[in-house]
């Protein structure tokens, strides 16, 4: 007779399995998860950020769809930085709810609008939407990081976003189920074979165990084999191991963040792929202007001494067709970069290039005004024949900006390095004859005022240079040993008057006869450069001169008096 409690064995085992598999598929939870912004009673509100603290959440990734009529921007960088941007504009803040069951949402009402987003440097990453857009959101590098959406600055921003994510949740008890209806229903199966004593012979003899054995042997084997082949809970330590590694990352991002907001001292204030960005968008702004010869076209990507440069050749080149063209700004070829690390403004980065265009590597200094302001090129200079580039701090450091009025451990201020050179180029057996060590940019300069004054043909005028710094261009950089890059602006005069009256000053045949209409003056004439300099000064305690490294020269202005 048939053991009573196999079919029972057999029928539990069945269903155990199938709540098992059940529990793997059709009950399984949903891959994802998700949470949605509540947006109501937050509508108007003309940037949407999302916050660190939410970001942070999702250390190991989160896609991020936004969904609007309008189109706009979305918009990745530095926390810090979308603050500043943001300022006081009227912002939703989305921050993380109650074990990422939901979202906070708060606003600040203020009322006040903000400039269009696109194009802003300060992003790491900035894509466009209309309808729908998804984003994949992955921290770009170290730090806290903010999200901002926005149309245009006065309409109100994006207010449907949602938040979706891998679903880590599993059904832990799916896989024991599998297992323990395996055995039971193996065991019914293997009692439902066996009879009290063992099948028997007529005549009362035994079969024995060879032939009872190999019956319960085939069928042991053939389930232990089905067994293995179903028995997926083998890779659960695996997933639990890495399940174990997200939860412990989870926990110590906040830790991690605290650590790099510390150092965030050092860290330079943009990163390589916005550098790039940068130098192709300035690049491409004065290539614009120098085919045109229209200063208004530079007025996006350059400024201060750069622009009044760039404006003047092109002035004198509209009266003076042979008058030479501005040397070309080039970004294709980067050699090597300072980028200021505080997280105050203005900002400062420093990029030595060299294209096709030039002969020699230039220097550009850029500077960021604002938050809400691009990158400007302020300065432009090529590198002096037998100079080196001051060593800067290692490209994923970040340098100092020092104060153009402190000497701040120099051997002087930044703004007196530049007097001293203005000195020792109008006198040049002056105070600071020994300041700076020998350099072509000086020597040239001195031996075309000595060779001028002292020309027979110019021996019924008086002349005289005066170079003067502009302190309000003067900019400075930590290098590696405690010395500066340093950046000035000279504006250097040359004063032709005749000596005696019926005397007169000769135009004829001169750029200056183009630029006044007029051949020769009996007043007087005064000419103009502009001089950019890029400079290096020692750290304090040392013995060596400073040096001019680099510098450019361009006519401004030529005028009678």
């Amino acid at each position: 007779m048939r053991n009573k409690f196999a079919v029972p064995l057999i029928i539990l085992g069945v269903l155990l399995m199938l709540i098992g598999i059940g529990q793997r598929t059709f009950w399984a939870p949903s891959e994802t998860k998700s949470v949605a912004m509540d947006a109501e009673g937050h509508e108007g509100a003309v940037v949407t950020v999302l916050e660190p603290e939410l970001l942070a959440e999702y250390s190991d990734g989160v896609d991020i769809t936004v969904r609007s009529e309008a189109p706009f921007t979305l918009a990745v960088g530095r926390a810090n930085d979308v603050q500043a941007w943001v300022a006081d504009a009227a912002a939703t803040r989305l921050s993380p709810g109650e074990g990422r069951l939901g979202l906070t949402v708060g606003t600040d009402k203020t009322g006040k609008t903000a400039p269009n987003p696109a194009g802003s440097d300060l992003w790491v990453v900035e894509e466009s939407g209309e309808g729908e857009l998804s984003y994949d959101w992955k921290a770009p590098g170290e730090g806290d990081w903010r999200i901002l959406l926005a149309t245009d600055g006065t309409a109100p921003a994006p207010a449907d976003v949602t938040l979706t994510w891998e679903n880590d949740e599993t059904r832990p008890f799916a896989v024991p189920l599998i297992v323990a209806g395996a055995l039971l229903a193996v065991l019914g199966l293997a009692l439902a074979f066996l009879r009290s004593g063992g099948p028997r012979r007529r005549g009362g003899s035994s079969a024995g165990p060879e032939t009872g054995t190999p019956a319960k042997q085939a069928s042991v084997s053939g389930t232990t084999s089905a067994f293995t082949a179903i028995r997926p809970g083998r890779r659960r330590p695996a997933f639990l191991a890495a399940a174990a590694a997200a939860v412990l990352a989870a926990g110590s991002a906040p830790a991690a963040a605290l650590a790099d907001d510390s150092a965030a001292g050092s860290r330079p204030v943009i990163l390589d792929s916005q550098l790039t960005r940068i130098l192709d968008s300035v690049a491409g702004t004065v290539r614009a202007g120098d085919a045109a010869k229209d200063a208004s076209l530079l007025q996006p990507r350059v400024s201060g001494p750069a622009y009044a440069m760039r404006e003047a050749n092109y002035a004198v080149a509209a009266k003076s067709a042979d008058h030479e063209a501005p040397v070309p700004v080039e970004a294709a070829e980067l050699r090597t970069q300072s980028i200021s690390s505080g997280a105050d403004w203005p900002r400062t980065v420093v990029a030595v290039t060299q294209g096709e265009g030039n002969p020699v590597p230039q220097v550009l200094l850029l500077v960021q005004e604002s938050a809400r302001d691009n990158y400007k090129l302020v300065s432009a200079v090529e590198m002096l024949p037998a100079s080196t580039f001051p060593q800067a701090p290692e490209a994923d450091a970040g340098t100092d900006q020092i104060p153009a009025a402190s000497d701040n451990g120099l051997v002087m201020s930044p703004q007196d390095a530049v007097a001293a050179l203005a000195d020792s180029l109008t006198t040049p057996d002056g105070t600071h004859k020994d300041t700076f060590a020998g350099n072509r940019f000086s020597d040239d300069v001195v031996e075309f005022q000595k060779t001028t004054q002292t020309d027979p043909r110019n021996e019924f005028a008086r002349i005289e240079f005066s170079h003067t710094p502009d302190a309000q261009a003067t900019y400075a950089l930590r290098t590696e040993d405690g010395g500066a890059i340093v950046f000035g602006y000279l504006s250097n005069t040359f004063s032709s008057t005749p000596k005696e009256a019926g005397d007169s000053v000769n135009l004829e045949g001169t750029v200056f006869q183009a630029l006044t209409g007029k051949p020769n003056t009996d007043k007087g004439i005064d000419v103009t450069h502009g001089e950019a300099v890029m400079l290096y000064v020692p750290a304090s305690g040392g013995t060596s001169q400073a040096l001019v490294v680099g510098a450019a020269q361009e006519l401004l202005s030529a005028k009678l008096k």
